[in-house]
């Protein structure tokens, strides 16, 4: 695996892991936005809304190597994110927790099926300056 990080993989940082809830899979699953907030270095939050799936329990994103989200989460693995109904902004699930792997291998394919979920076309945007990488949340809190 083309692995660039794997984060907090002890076992004591597995055993923290909770399912996520019914209505946090449903939004997930769902053609829905998240808002994904790290840490900048200087401790102040930075926001961006996302394409989000999941895999299980596991919260998944994409990004190329230029955002700010990966730059802060391989240097800070805590997030924290927002999903909410496109339809309903009220029905949401707020999920923290931390990026366990972020890895390139297959991230090209994991764009086009994030664009196919939300615009039924693959990704218009590939090009050799838009590096991508997949990233894995562990969730540890999860309200809905």
């Amino acid at each position: 695996m083309d692995t660039l990080a794997k984060l907090n993989q002890s076992p004591l940082h597995k055993a923290l892991m909770v399912e996520l809830t019914e209505q946090a899979k449903k939004l997930l699953d769902g053609k829905n936005f998240a808002c994904v907030a790290t840490v900048m270095p200087d401790g102040s939050p930075q926001v961006a809304p996302v394409w989000v799936e999941r895999d299980g329990d596991m919260v998944v994103i994409n990004a190329t190597t230029t955002r700010q989200r990966y730059l802060n989460l391989k240097r800070d693995p805590r997030v924290a994110l927002c999903v909410f109904d496109m339809n309903n902004p009220y029905s949401k699930a707020i999920i923290r927790g931390k990026a366990v792997e972020i890895t390139k291998e297959g991230a090209e394919e994991h764009i086009d099926k994030l664009s196919m979920k939300y615009h039924g076309r693959k990704y218009d945007y590939h090009g050799p300056d838009q590096e991508r990488v997949i990233i894995k949340i562990r969730p540890e809190r999860v309200s809905s």
